[in-house]
């Protein structure tokens, strides 16, 4: 199958206006896919952020969040040490590694470090370590402090937990997971330091964010540009760990 036109599965929708076309690209329903798959696909070849990466070379659209979530609230920063949760494919790493000069780029300016720990293997990245790791085993906090060096100045994570396909138990995974993260950002960060997760709305979230205001100094929630418009994703921003 394929997004191209005048190939099975795929065309390109003209328009009559003289020298334009409507390049949305509509997918056929194939046999043995759901609607839903369908959609999903539609969507992803229609999507510009999905469009841009790969023409900047992202390893996703996800990269344009963190960009965006940075450029508003500043915590990757030059020699910030920053550990990044469910981390594949790496896309949040391209983006933090030449921001906190984690390849020494920046002359006369503090070199940060960046370590990234998913289940899965990461294909390398200049500047980054790539850690297999469960964040939620017993020693993991330990562990990761190791490889640090010593306390994290931002723990992030973009980490979703897998569809169910029933909206309300899909939220209350993915609450339970950044909840996880949470926790494990108290014991591994440092005082000041910054917590960055995705969320989904959806009512389950107060106590998430009652924990959140009582560790730091300030919680905010936004929902990048980048994040689609019909989806309930927001990201959750809480700077000046007290420690």
């Amino acid at each position: 199958m394929t997004g191209t036109g005048g190939k099975k599965g795929g065309r390109v929708r003209k328009s009559s206006g003289r020298g334009q076309r409507d390049l949305t690209v509509k997918v056929k329903t194939a046999r043995g896919r759901r609607n839903s798959s369908t959609r999903w696909l539609q969507r992803q070849l229609n999507d510009p952020y999905v469009q841009r990466a790969k023409a900047e070379g992202y390893r996703g659209r996800a990269a344009f969040k963190i960009m965006e979530l940075d450029d508003k609230f500043r915590f990757l920063v030059n020699g910030a040490r920053v550990v990044d949760l469910g981390c594949a494919p790496g896309g949040w790493a391209q983006v933090a590694v030449p921001r906190i000069n984690a390849l020494g780029e920046k002359s006369g300016k503090k070199v940060g470090t960046f370590l990234g720990i998913d289940l899965q293997e990461v294909e390398p990245l200049a500047g980054a370590t790539f850690y297999q790791l469960d964040f939620m085993e017993d020693d993991a906090d330990v562990k990761v402090k190791e490889l640090l060096g010593g306390k994290a100045d931002v723990v992030m994570s973009d980490m979703a937990a897998a569809s169910s396909g029933h909206k309300q138990t899909d939220h209350l995974r993915i609450i339970a997971l950044c909840e996880a993260a949470a926790y494990f950002a108290f014991d591994v960060l440092d005082e000041g330091g910054t917590f960055v997760a995705k969320v989904l709305a959806g009512g389950a979230e107060g106590e998430l964010q009652k924990l959140l205001k009582q560790k730091f100094d300030k919680v905010m929630n936004v929902k990048p540009p980048s994040s689609r418009s019909d989806s309930s994703e927001k990201f959750v921003v809480a700077t000046g760990f007290k420690g």
